[in-house]
């Protein structure tokens, strides 16, 4: 497994879905930046379930703080973050061993590790990893916070339905205001009813998240092979829901022309800037200095309690499924925090290859 990211600001995720604990170790940390359990806890506490329509799975999610902090600033050693898993049931996934549930890596990981893979509660390819991003997430985000640079990611469609664009100052007011960590009330209200519906049916609904990183300087992005949209799809791409990644106007550019998808060049403020962000802040593989757009499609959540075709791979037959546990209806809410996280966590190692974040802060 490659449970790794990052060159200078380097994350190593670890732990299970009904293991012990989840936890990820953050080495490159500069020292000196203020950091303490409440920070992270701010952080991780955004992805806990808040509605009917999420997970009955009710985990205290209490970050521990194992290595890396000295009298509340970062020494610069690496640092180890932890979340103890407590409400674990697995009895439904030991019952259900050989059947590969639909949607899920159970098959895929059967046959990579010879089944000697954690299967319970779908193991290290469970969303609950995901809980160890936010943690380091959210020390890549102080550590952005020192150079200007803002990271926000919010529900922009769920089950077909589209939020109206909202302006930053209603995203960041609004995003936990609803359960689905939509900037607009009222397709929240919309998104909640389909959402609902779904759940009653016993299936389940995907959607898409927007993420933006505000105040971006100019030149982060290695070429070719380290471009900033590859590293930022490949993080993005680590959060297991995740189907599609876009930048800018993302897939709708192969229906413009040159003339209607080009971002003209202008002068403000004394700074070269573009009059639109078709291309999302990068350029080339390059931050361009406009505000970075990512928006992350999320599949529908694999666990239903519909019944499912699939095999049983102990007697090599067809078999039918029916998944009960503690499932989302939908995944898009509790994963708004990750995408922002998995942006936050790039852009903080680029923003340090490029010298803009120093090995000791003041």
């Amino acid at each position: 497994m490659e449970n790794s990211f990052g060159k200078l600001f380097t994350i190593t995720s670890f732990g299970e879905s009904h293991g012990r604990c989840v936890g990820v170790t953050i080495d490159g940390c500069p020292a000196g930046l203020p950091l303490n359990e409440e920070d992270i806890q701010r952080e991780v506490n955004k992805r806990k379930p808040t509605s009917p329509i999420a997970t009955t799975r009710a985990e205290e999610e209490k970050v521990e703080i194992l290595s890396g902090i000295f009298n509340g600033h970062t020494t610069g050693a690496p640092i180890c973050l932890l979340i103890w898993n407590k409400d674990i049931d697995s009895s439904e996934y030991e019952k259900k061993r050989f059947l590969p549930r639909p949607g899920h890596a159970d098959y895929t990981a059967f046959i990579k590790y010879g089944g000697f893979n954690d299967f319970r509660g779908g193991g290290r390819f469970s969303g609950r990893i995901t809980a160890t991003f936010v943690m380091a997430g959210a020390v890549a985000k102080k550590l952005l916070n020192l150079i200007g640079i803002e990271v926000l990611a919010h529900t922009i469609e769920i089950g077909g339905i589209k939020a109206k664009p909202k302006g930053l100052d209603e995203i960041r007011g609004n995003v936990e205001k609803n359960p689905l960590k939509c900037a607009d009330p009222d397709a929240a209200k919309e998104m909640l009813q389909v959402v609902e519906k779904a759940r009653e049916e016993g299936d389940s609904i995907g959607g898409m998240i927007e993420g933006t990183a505000l105040n971006m300087p100019v030149g982060l992005g290695e070429p070719v092979f380290d471009t900033l949209e590859g590293d930022l799809a490949k993080a993005l791409f680590a959060i297991p829901a995740v189907k599609g990644v876009e930048f800018g106007s993302g897939f709708s550019a192969a229906g413009k022309r040159g003339s209607e998808n080009n971002d003209p060049f202008t002068i403000k403020n004394g700074k070269v800037v573009t009059v639109t962000n078709n291309a999302g802040g990068i350029l080339g593989g390059i931050s361009n200095g406009m505000p970075i757009v990512v928006r992350a499609a999320i599949k529908p959540t694999p666990s239903i309690a519909r019944s499912q075709e699939t095999v049983d791979m102990k007697k090599m037959q067809s078999a039918s499924l029916e998944v009960k546990g503690r499932h989302d209806t939908c995944i898009v809410p509790r994963a708004v925090p990750a995408v922002e996280a998995m942006i936050a966590i790039t852009l903080c190692d680029f923003a340090m290859r490029a010298g803009l974040i120093p090995e000791v802060t003041k």
